[in-house]
C-alpha cells in the first residue's frame, strides 16, 4: 500500500456527509468538555485522544465502499468492513502517535518553551506512527 493524498475524491462526498462528520465531530467535543467540566482536566484529555470524526468516517468509508462494488452489480459488504477496519486500524496506530505526543508534551514543557515542546512532540507523533505503520507492513 502507497501513501498517498488524492484530493479527486473530496468530490465523491455528499454535503449531508461532511454534515455529518461536523455534527458528530461536534458532539464528541461537547461530551467532551462536559466530562473535563465535571471530572477535571486529567480525566477530559483522556478523552481529547478520541478521533472525534472518527465514527462517522468509518460509517462513510463502508457505505462508500458497498456503493462502489453496488455500481458494478457485486455485493460489497465484506470489501466495506474490511476498508473500515483498515480505516480504524489507521486511527489506532495515529492514537499511538498521539499518546507519544502527549508524552513528549507533558515531559517538556514544564522545562521548555512551548515552540520546543510542541515541535519535538509532533516529531514524536510523526515517528512513533510511521514507525509503527512500517512495522507492520513488515
Amino acid at each position: 500500500m502507497r501513501i498517498e493524498a488524492n484530493f479527486s475524491v473530496l468530490k465523491d462526498a455528499k454535503v449531508h456527509e461532511y454534515v455529518a462528520r461536523f455534527v458528530l465531530g461536534g458532539l464528541v467535543t461537547v461530551v467532551v468538555g462536559l466530562i473535563t467540566k465535571r471530572w477535571g482536566p486529567v480525566i477530559g484529555g483522556l478523552f481529547l485522544a478520541f478521533p472525534s470524526i472518527f465514527p462517522a468516517g468509518a460509517t462513510l468509508v463502508e457505505k462508500h465502499e458497498v456503493q462502489k462494488k453496488k455500481e458494478i452489480g457485486r455485493d460489497g459488504r465484506r470489501r466495506g468492513r474490511e476498508a473500515a477496519g483498515l480505516d480504524a486500524f489507521g486511527a489506532a496506530l495515529g492514537a499511538m502517535g498521539l499518546m507519544a505526543f502527549a508524552l513528549v508534551l507533558w515531559r517538556l514543557l514544564p522545562q521548555h518553551s512551548a515552540w520546543v515542546s510542541l515541535g519535538l512532540a509532533a516529531v514524536a507523533w510523526m515517528v512513533v506512527s510511521g514507525s509503527l505503520w512500517v512495522l507492520w507492513r513488515i
